[in-house]
């Protein structure tokens, strides 16, 4: 299952900004604890994005990667310290559901928390018309790095603010990708100093679900530049908000 979304996902993601981290951390929570899940995301985000990177790096604007990016790297540091502290925290609460005992634990709630706010701004049509300039590119940055490090998903707010800097379409995605690869290495780094959870036990489930990201790629490169992604959207982000009552509630 893995590894059919690493596959879909990443050719999705290529060209509408869609995020792969966005279909393969649900995926990932129905195997792993949370704190696993996104570390096992960014493992398989970073090796998808590398190979981006060589194929459309070579795009990449170098002022909007210095104010956006630059920015994005040192706040994808926090965000990913905050993670770790908060797979250490206690659960909040403790209740009986259908005769077993679920716990609400921080990490969770908190991801579930992100996972519904970004399923409700992918859904809201506010969100095409929002127009955020150059000036802004910063805060872009920040914003999208904190949410990167903390949970992964950093590439709604990292699209939004990239589509009003005037790029062309080749900069779009050379510019996206160097950033979100940068991101990457900062937040997989921090995870494997603090989580022991990306060890070995797991290598297995990431390297299926590179191998299919990277199939993802090529696949998108060539038959995805026409697909239209506005009901694929509506779909996954009704099913995001089921998942984060599930995961905020213990249930999952």
């Amino acid at each position: 299952m893995v590894s059919a979304v690493a596959l879909i996902a990443s050719g999705l993601t290529l060209f509408s900004g869609f995020g792969l981290g966005t279909l393969l951390l649900p995926a990932m929570l129905l195997l792993l604890p949370p704190h696993a899940a996104v570390a096992a995301t960014a493992v398989v985000h970073l090796a998808n994005n590398l190979l981006k990177v060589v194929l459309f790096g070579r795009h990449c604007r170098k002022n909007v990667l210095i104010r956006f990016g630059g920015v994005a790297v040192i706040a994808a540091f926090f965000g990913a310290q905050l993670l770790a502290r908060l797979a250490q925290l206690p659960p909040l609460a403790n209740y009986t559901f259908g005769g077993r005992e679920v716990e609400i634990v921080p990490v969770t709630f908190v991801i579930a928390v992100l996972i519904l706010c970004f399923a409700l701004f992918d859904l809201s049509p506010a969100k095409n018309k929002t127009q955020f300039g150059p000036r802004l590119l910063p805060v872009g940055g920040f914003v999208s790095g904190f949410l990167g490090g903390l949970s992964g998903h950093q590439g709604a707010m990292r699209s939004a603010f990239l589509a009003s800097s005037g790029l062309s379409k080749e900069a779009f995605i050379g510019t996206g990708v160097t950033i979100a690869c940068l991101v990457d290495v900062t937040r997989v780094a921090v995870y494997g100093i603090h989580l022991s959870s990306i060890g070995n036990e797991n290598f297995s489930l990431m390297a299926a679900a590179c191998i299919s990201a990277f199939l993802g790629v090529f696949i998108g490169q060539r038959i995805l530049k026409k697909v239209t992604m506005e009901q694929i959207r509506k779909i996954v982000g009704i099913g995001l908000i089921f998942l984060s009552i599930a995961l905020g509630s213990g249930l999952l």
